[in-house]
C-alpha cells in the first residue's frame, strides 16, 4: 500500500488558552481569528499581543499558527487591511486564510511573503476552481464542505496543490459561504462575522396550504427543522488520507477547551496509529466512544460518501448524548503521595466518578475519595471557579492532563 506524507492536523483556537490546549494535545497547526476581518466575531479572538504569545508557544512545539481573515468585505471593511497583514507577517503567522480577492491583494501588496490559503467561504467544489487558484500562486485551498471523496481525488490527480478539508465539527445548512438567512432574519451578516445561526433555532411548523394559523409543532418529534448533524470522519480517516488530503481540519473556534482537547487527542491518535502500520490498521472502538464525550449533536459523514438525506439532519428524536464537564486541570503530581494538584474548572465533590485524560490517549476513571484545599484542609466539594485543590489519584497524572465528569 502506497500512502503519502502524514497529513497536518489543524485545530481551532478561539483564544490563547485554547491554542495552548490544542497544541499540547497534538495539533500540528491551529487557526485563530484576529480582531478584524474574521468570521467569528463572538469568539475570544486574538490581540496582536496574544498572537505573539501564541506563535512563541507554537514554535516551541514545532506547530504553526494560521489566521482566518475570511470575511466577504464591503467597502467599509477594507480599511486597515494592508497594515493588518503586514503586522501578521511581522509577528510570525505562518499563513492567512482568506476568501475575498480584495483582501488577497492587500496581503500580497503589504506582506508578499505571507502565505495565503483560500477559505472554505470561497465555496471551492470543483477541480477547475482549484486550478484557478493554483494559477494565482495559491499553495493551499480549503474545500467547501459539500465536496465528496471522489471529487477530492480528482482534484489531487489534476492539480498539484495542498488541499485542506474539514473532518469534524458543525455543518452549515447552506452551501459554504453562501448563506444570507442570518442577514434576513436578524440583520447580522454571516459573511462578515455576525452569523446568528438562524438555522439552529426552534421553529414552529404549520400545516401546508393553511394561512399559518394551524400549528403542527405538537405533532412533530423535533422542531429544529433546518439543523444538520455534525460532521465526524473519525471512523473513516484512512479514506481521506488515501484521497490525498494534506490538512485535516477540525471546526470549532467557539467550542470549549474540553471539546478541542478531546477531539484533537482522538484524531492525533488515529493518524499516528494508522501511519505506524497502515496495512494492519484497525479502528479502536474506544476512539469512537471518546469522540462522543465531546459531541454536542448527532454525527454524520455529510457529503463525503453520498448526498445527505433527512437522516443527516436533526429531524425526529435526537440521540441521547451524555454531556461532560471539564472539571479540573492538573497542575502538579506528587509521585510519593499520589496526590495531584488540580485547578478547578467546574464543581466536583467527594463521591463523584471522574475521568482523567491526557495526550496520547491516556485516560482512566476513579471515584474522588478526598479533597483538600491549597492549605491542606479537607473539604467535601470544590465549588469555587479556578480554586486550587488537591486530590488523591489512582494512577499517575501529568501537567495539563484534564479531569472531567458526566453531567
Amino acid at each position: 500500500m502506497t500512502i503519502g506524507k502524514k497529513p497536518e492536523l489543524l485545530a481551532p483556537a478561539g483564544n490563547l488558552e485554547k491554542l495552548k490546549f490544542a497544541i499540547h494535545y497534538g495539533a500540528d497547526a491551529v487557526y485563530i481569528g484576529g480582531k478584524q476581518f474574521g468570521l467569528r466575531a463572538k469568539a475570544g479572538n486574538f490581540s496582536f499581543e496574544d498572537m505573539e504569545e501564541g506563535v512563541a508557544f507554537a514554535n516551541k512545539y514545532g506547530a504553526k499558527v494560521y489566521v482566518a481573515a475570511n470575511i466577504i468585505a464591503h467597502n467599509e471593511n477594507l480599511e486597515g487591511a494592508h497594515e493588518y497583514f503586514k503586522k501578521l507577517y511581522d509577528i510570525g503567522i505562518a499563513a492567512v486564510i482568506v476568501a475575498d480577492p480584495a483582501l488577497i491583494s492587500a496581503c500580497r501588496e503589504s506582506a508578499p511573503n505571507l502565505e495565503v490559503h483560500i477559505s472554505t467561504q470561497a465555496s471551492i467544489a470543483n477541480w477547475r476552481t482549484v486550478q484557478f487558484w493554483k494559477n494565482q500562486g495559491i499553495p493551499r485551498v480549503v474545500l467547501a464542505r459539500e465536496v465528496s471523496l471522489e471529487e477530492i481525488k480528482e482534484m489531487k490527480e489534476k492539480v498539484d496543490i495542498e488541499i485542506e478539508a474539514f473532518v469534524h465539527g458543525a455543518m452549515c445548512i447552506s452551501y459554504s459561504g453562501r448563506c444570507v438567512l442570518s442577514n434576513h432574519m436578524t440583520a447580522r451578516d454571516a459573511n462578515r462575522g455576525g452569523c446568528a445561526q438562524s438555522c439552529r433555532w426552534n421553529y414552529d411548523l404549520f400545516e401546508d396550504g393553511t394561512d399559518g394559523s394551524v400549528s403542527i409543532s405538537d405533532r412533530a418529534d423535533e422542531a429544529y427543522t433546518m439543523s444538520s448533524k455534525d460532521l465526524s470522519m473519525v471512523e473513516h480517516l484512512p479514506d481521506l488520507i488515501h484521497a490525498g488530503v494534506d490538512s485535516l481540519k477540525i471546526e470549532g473556534r467557539m467550542k470549549s477547551i474540553h471539546y478541542v482537547a478531546t477531539v484533537v487527542n482522538v484524531y492525533r491518535k488515529i493518524i499516528d496509529t494508522y501511519f505506524e502500520d497502515p496495512a494492519n490498521y484497525q479502528l479502536d472502538p474506544e476512539w469512537v466512544d471518546e469522540i462522543w464525550k465531546a459531541a454536542q449533536r448527532s454525527l454524520t459523514t455529510a457529503f463525503y460518501y453520498n448526498e445527505p438525506t433527512e437522516k443527516d439532519q436533526l429531524f425526529g428524536k435526537p440521540d441521547r448524548i451524555t454531556k461532560y464537564d471539564f472539571a479540573g486541570l492538573v497542575l502538579e503530581y506528587d509521585e510519593a503521595t499520589q496526590i495531584a494538584t488540580i485547578q478547578q474548572r467546574n464543581s466536583f465533590k467527594v463521591g463523584d466518578e471522574i475521568e482523567f485524560f491526557g495526550p496520547n490517549f491516556y485516560h482512566f476513571k476513579q471515584t474522588i475519595k478526598e479533597i483538600w484545599n491549597e492549605h491542606g484542609e479537607k473539604m467535601d466539594i470544590a465549588k469555587h471557579p479556578m480554586m486550587i485543590t488537591k486530590v488523591k489519584v489512582d494512577q499517575p497524572v501529568r501537567y495539563y492532563d484534564m479531569m472531567r465528569k458526566s453531567k
